[in-house]
Formats: structure tokens, C-alpha cells, sequence
């Protein structure tokens, strides 16, 4: 059975190609101010923040790699590499027999407060300086009204392995 496809109009083209252009400009941005000033990945940089956000700046595997959005072999990698430098550790999950649990080292919340600063001013030159603040109100319910639909889609899936955090 075909269907015909639900082209983008010109008004919703602009946009898409709006969101791809700064969404690679912006990571690409983020990656090298943190390589530059902090000698890490963006990626790295969000794996310690979110440690630093939780109880104890731990956080179980699993609910780490969902939190960030990708496999747990990559996360495994990540924390793996993260350890061998000392920003952050592994340990058994108390709650979890079979779990464990990425822990944020003393090094690593001394590396997350000398980068923040420098981030946080990137972030705010390269987004918020460029808009209003209509923009910003805008721009938060905008992400927050796409984020819930792909929460939806994501709770439909019949197989949820399917979704790259959950896979191994």
C-alpha cells in the first residue's frame, strides 16, 4: 500500500533546514570551545555534567546512557576512557547487585567548575545573545513541544530496544 508523503511546505523546508544548519554549526561550536579551554568532548562535558547533577555525582549505567542519549557500550567506553584519566569511577550498585553505578571523582568536579564558565558563555553567545527574549519563551516551547512528540513516538515503538540507549 502507498501512501503519498507529507512534503514540507516552504515555511516548514526553511525551518528544517534552519535546525540542521545551526544545530551542526552550534556542536561543532561547543566541541571546539571545550576542546580549546577545557581539553575535552562536548560529549564528555555533558556525560560529567549530568554525573554532577545527580545524588552523590553518581548515576547507574543504564539511566546514564538513557539521560545522554546513547548505547551503553558507547557510555561504557566513555566512563572507561573518563576513569583512565581520573574524572570519574565505577562502582557496584548498592540498590543493583548486577549494576553499576558512574561516579564523578573529585577531578572531575574540578574540571566541570573551571569549564563551566567558559560553556556557559559560549552557549550564551552562540544562542542566547541572538535572540529576544519572546525568542527564548519561544525557543523553550518549541524544544519542549518536539521533545514530548518524540517521547510519544518513542512509548509507541513495539520493540523499545530499538532505541539506541537502550541497546548494549
Amino acid at each position: 500500500m502507498s501512501t503519498t508523503p507529507r512534503w514540507l511546505n516552504a515555511d516548514e523546508r526553511r525551518a528544517w533546514l534552519a535546525y540542521v544548519d545551526f544545530s551542526t554549526l552550534l556542536g561543532d561550536y561547543l566541541n571546539r570551545q571545550l576542546r580549546r579551554d577545557a581539553g575535552m568532548t562536548h560529549a564528555d562535558y555533558s556525560l560529567l555534567a549530568h554525573l554532577s547533577s545527580a545524588p552523590d555525582g553518581a548515576l547507574g549505567m543504564s539511566e546514564l546512557a538513557q539521560r545522554l542519549k546513547i548505547t551503553r557500550s558507547r557510555l561504557t567506553h566513555a566512563v572507561n576512557r573518563l576513569r583512565e584519566i581520573g574524572l570519574v569511577d565505577r562502582r557496584e550498585d548498592p540498590a543493583d547487585g548486577r549494576g553499576q553505578l558512574a561516579v564523578l571523582t573529585d577531578e572531575g568536579i574540578a574540571l566541570l567548575e573551571r569549564a563551566a564558565p567558559g560553556h556557559v558563555e559560549a552557549v550564551r553567545r552562540a544562542v542566547f545573545d541572538a535572540l529576544t527574549p519572546e525568542q527564548v519563551r519561544q525557543f523553550a516551547e518549541i524544544g519542549e513541544a518536539i521533545s514530548e512528540a518524540l517521547h510519544r513516538a518513542e512509548s509507541a515503538e513495539t520493540d523499545p530496544a530499538v532505541l539506541p540507549w537502550r541497546r548494549r
